[in-house]
Formats: C-alpha cells, structure tokens, sequence
C-alpha cells in the first residue's frame, strides 16, 4: 500500500485539509496499519495534486492563514479504483524487539523480561487505543459496505494486538 493510495481512500469519504487527514482522517481510522506524518502527507498531497489526482481550494479565514482543502478528482477516483483491484505482496516485517529476543541469549534473564514487560504495556496501550475506536452507526442491522470494511480492518488490528500479547506472555512462561 502506499500512503498516496490512502490519501486518496480518505478523501473518497469527505474532502479534507492536509491536517483533517493528518489528525481527524489518519489518526483515527488507519494508522493501526499505516502511518504517516504530517510532512509527508503535505509532500504527498503535492504530487497527487501534480499527477492530476486531487485538487486543491484556497479557504480564506479571518484571523488565520488561508487554508488547501483538497478533494479526489475523477482521475483519482480511477487511480484508487485500479490500485484496489491490484494484488499486494506481503509487507516487510520489522520489530527491533523480535531482533532483541533472537539474540537474548546474550543478557540475562531478568533485563529481557523486563523489556517484555514494557513491550506488554505498550501493547495493552495500543490494543485499548483500537478497542476505543468508533465506527459510525458500527451496530446499524444494515451496516453500508464502507463500514463492513472499516470494521473488518479494525478488527485485524484488535487480534493483531492480542496475538501478541499472547505470545509475550509465552515468551514471559518460557523465560521464568
């Protein structure tokens, strides 16, 4: 997935401001699977714009700075559309606690159940940060496709988060 490609999702539902997608559009639906900051947004939305897959209008506002509110053009709505019906390979996997665990072997065992330790914490932090997230009219009889999806995405984070804490409470049993 690339982070154009999310851009382009988001304003399919709403046009937005490089910070809206930031802080009200990234922030709380993808960023349990894709994470951006807002300069690279910013750098994004300019090339999108240039390929001719969003525009942007000007806002005027009193007392602040003019404001970009971009939306998808149609040969964005096409672009997204394409991308979607693509296959996508596996992601690269990289955890620097994973590398730490491979070669624990090396520390005692006391220093590695600690750094479990922390790592349960953050992802118990993370996990109640996914559980808190919510999906509009998520208990409708008749959900629309959209929130089917979003939902199915959430979820994905949810297990992803218990799976590991399962596995460091492994770890923590195999150490003591």
């Amino acid at each position: 997935m690339s982070l154009s490609h999310a851009i382009l999702g988001l304003l399919t539902v709403t046009p937005m401001t490089g910070y809206d997608l930031k802080n009200r559009a990234f922030d709380t639906t993808v960023a349990h699977f894709w994470k951006a900051d807002q300069s690279q947004i910013y750098r994004t939305l300019n090339q999108l714009s240039e390929a001719g897959w969003v525009e942007a209008k000007v806002e005027a506002q009193e007392e602040r700075p003019d404001r970009k509110v971009y939306s998808i053009t149609d040969a964005g709505r096409a672009e997204l559309i394409n991308w979607l019906q693509q296959d996508q390979r596996l992601p690269a996997t990289r955890d620097p606690f994973l590398v730490q665990l491979f070669f624990a072997g090396h520390i005692d065992n006391e220093t590695i159940l600690e750094h479990i330790a922390r790592q349960r914490q953050s992802h118990e932090a993370k996990l109640r940060q996914y559980q808190q997230i919510e999906i509009p009219h998520l208990n409708d009889p008749n959900p629309n496709r959209m929130q089917v999806f979003w939902r199915l995405t959430l979820e994905m984070g949810i297990a992803t988060e218990k799976n590991y804490l399962a596995f460091l409470a492994q770890c923590e049993k195999v150490i003591r």
